[in-house]
């Protein structure tokens, strides 16, 4: 399994975005590897997301989706002020961490 990490910071105008975002993520549901997705954004506007990915050849297959491409060149273009990726292989761990436990 990969995990992919996702910083970034939106333009001030940014039309048009959120019709992507919702497309993209819909896209993205549908492809085969396809595990999981969150995205939070922080106080100050920068947003980190979070995909997970079956292996390298779904993620490939996300990464050269022709509507996927164009949604970055856009993106890139238009939207974000910054933004990076990063992935990382997740590794089993031992354990469960219950709700309960992060609570002090």
């Amino acid at each position: 399994m990969l995990v992919i990490l996702s910083r970034s910071r939106l333009k001030r105008q940014v039309d048009g975005y959120e019709a992507m975002a919702a497309e993209m993520l819909d896209l993205g549901r549908g492809m085969p590897g396809f595990i999981d997705f969150k995205s939070f954004c922080a106080e100050d506007g920068e947003q980190l997301s979070v995909a997970w990915w079956e292996n390298e050849e779904t993620l490939a297959a996300w990464r050269n989706h022709p509507r996927h491409q164009l949604a970055q060149r856009i993106a890139r273009e238009q939207w974000y002020e910054y933004f990076r990726v990063e992935s990382c292989p997740r590794e089993p761990c031992d354990g469960l961490l219950q709700r309960n436990s992060l609570r002090r």
